[in-house]
């Protein structure tokens, strides 16, 4: 019998193999497998829950930013209707202010037209008393002339005064 290299390769595989078996050397790597499986799993595991709870927080600042943006929408909407109220306000004051001053205006204007023509009565009552003590003293003797005068301007003077009053 002739035993070349191959069949003590093939001898040493069978007992290479049957150490291993012996060592449960498959078993160890099965097992050593087995946990890295277990431990990819519950890595997969911790990923998903990270993901879920990552959604879940998403989903709660999403809802905050569109609550906030309700409220920002609100108080810009309320900034605007009370900017519009105070224009609103400050244009029927400034409108109140001018009738105001206008009214005074008036009530001034008034006032001196009505001095104005109590100086123009007095002016002319001064001349029409001068002029009428030129006419009489021109036409009637002095003695009948003094009484009459001082009858009439004090008659013309109480008469005056109490129309200008």
């Amino acid at each position: 019998m002739n035993i070349d290299a191959t069949f003590w390769v093939a001898i040493s595989f069978v007992i290479f193999v049957g150490v291993l078996f012996y060592l449960k050397v498959p078993q160890k790597i099965y097992d050593s497998l087995d946990e890295s499986i277990k431990k990819i799993k519950k890595e997969i595991d911790e990923a998903e829950k990270l993901k879920d709870e990552a959604k879940n927080i998403l989903s709660e600042y999403e809802t905050k930013i569109s609550k906030s943006k309700q409220e920002v929408n609100l108080l810009i909407k309320k900034a605007q209707n009370e900017s519009e109220k105070n224009i609103i306000k400050i244009n029927e004051e400034f409108h109140n202010i001018f009738e105001n001053r206008k009214k005074m205006a008036e009530e001034k204007i008034k006032q001196m037209k009505m001095q104005a023509i109590k100086d123009i009565k007095n002016s002319s009552v001064d001349i029409a008393i001068q002029a009428l003590e030129k006419i009489i003293k021109n036409s009637i003797d002095k003695k009948k002339l003094d009484k009459i005068y001082i009858s009439s301007v004090e008659e013309a003077k109480k008469i005056l005064k109490n129309k200008s009053i």
